[in-house]
């Protein structure tokens, strides 16, 4: 028995394809980052932050109510006499001239100003003015004369007598003002206060040193 090839009947032979190593395909998604703030957009933050709060700061500063700001521009001693006797009177009379100043930015109405003078703690005599008014960031000027006539001095007696055999007594004046302070619709009730240490030669008449401080 004869056995035929494929060739000899006609029959395409296609050899099969060698074979090939496996490849592994990998698909990736894309991956979408969500934004973060930059660092300009944070600096930006914080320096808006800041400035609100000092803005807020100085606005409080600056409106909230203060105190009148009280000075004593001059005091002058017009004269002075103490007689010796068995119970010592004095004879004094001061010149002031007070200086009032409104530090808010509304206006300020006072009722009055006093001034008082002591001796070693003690009060003598006290003169009270009238009240007035003052704008935002104003000023005024008040002149007062306090004179005591035949005071009798019945305490410190001791220390007056030993300030007389020195030549100089001193003496305490203190300068209030109270008054309301209009804001908005509100009345604010507010005062003012100096005290001063005179020292008065009684042989030439006059001040030999003064000094003053708001209280």
């Amino acid at each position: 028995m004869i056995m035929a090839s494929k060739r000899e009947y006609g029959i395409p032979y296609t050899p099969l394809p060698s074979s090939q190593p496996s490849q592994t395909v990998i698909v990736l998604t894309p991956y979408r980052r969500h934004p973060r703030p930059s660092f300009l957009r944070s600096l930006r933050c914080s320096i808006l932050f800041t400035a609100a709060i000092l803005l807020l700061s100085a606005a409080v500063y600056f409106l909230y109510p203060s105190d009148p700001e009280i000075n004593v521009s001059r005091i002058q001693l017009n004269h002075i006499r103490v007689l010796d006797s068995f119970k010592p009177t004095l004879d004094l009379s001061f010149s002031l001239t007070i200086k009032v100043r409104n530090r808010d930015f509304f206006s300020l109405d006072y009722d009055s100003l006093v001034v008082s003078i002591g001796y070693r703690g003690r009060e003598l005599g006290l003169v009270k003015s009238r009240g007035g008014h003052l704008r935002a960031r104003d000023s005024s000027y008040i002149n007062a004369t306090l004179e005591l006539d035949g005071l009798e001095v019945v305490h410190d007696v001791i220390y007056l007598i030993g300030d007389l055999a020195k030549g100089v007594i001193p003496f305490d004046t203190i300068a209030q003002v109270k008054g309301d302070l209009g804001v908005l619709l509100f009345q604010i009730p507010i005062q003012g206060k100096v005290s001063c240490e005179v020292f008065v030669n009684i042989n030439n008449q006059k001040i030999s040193h003064q000094d003053c401080h708001r209280k």
